[in-house]
C-alpha cells in the first residue's frame, strides 16, 4: 500500500512537469513567430523608407527618365524577393514548429 502511494504520487508529479514543459513549448513557438512577424515588419519599413528617400532624391536634382525607370524597376524587383524571402522564412518557422510536434507526439515528451 505504501508503494503504491509512493509511486502514484511520483507519477502524478511527473505528469504536472511534463504537462507544464509542453505548455512553455507552445508560448515558446508563439513567441518566435511573434518575433518573426515583428523583425519581418521593420524590414518592409526600413525598405520602405529607402525607397521614399530615394525618390525625394530625385526631386533634388536633374535625373533622366530612363534612370528613374531603371531605379523603380530595380525597387520592384527588391519589393518581389523581399516578400519571397519573408514567405519562406514564414513557411520555414510552421515547418520547423510541426516536425517538433510530430517528434513530440512520437516520442511522448
Amino acid at each position: 500500500m505504501r508503494k503504491l502511494l509512493i509511486i502514484m504520487v511520483v507519477m502524478l508529479s511527473w505528469s504536472f512537469g511534463v504537462a507544464s514543459e509542453a505548455q512553455a513549448r507552445g508560448v515558446d513557438q508563439r513567441q518566435e513567430k511573434q518575433l518573426l512577424k515583428s523583425s519581418q515588419k521593420r524590414e518592409r519599413h526600413a525598405v520602405k523608407l529607402q525607397h521614399q528617400n530615394m525618390k525625394n532624391s530625385w526631386k533634388n536634382q536633374r535625373v533622366s527618365n530612363s534612370t528613374r525607370l531603371q531605379a523603380k524597376h530595380q525597387m520592384e524587383r527588391d519589393d518581389r524577393a523581399l516578400r519571397e524571402r519573408q514567405k519562406n522564412e514564414r513557411q520555414d518557422l510552421k515547418d520547423r514548429q510541426r516536425a517538433l510536434k510530430e517528434n513530440q507526439r512520437a516520442y511522448g515528451s
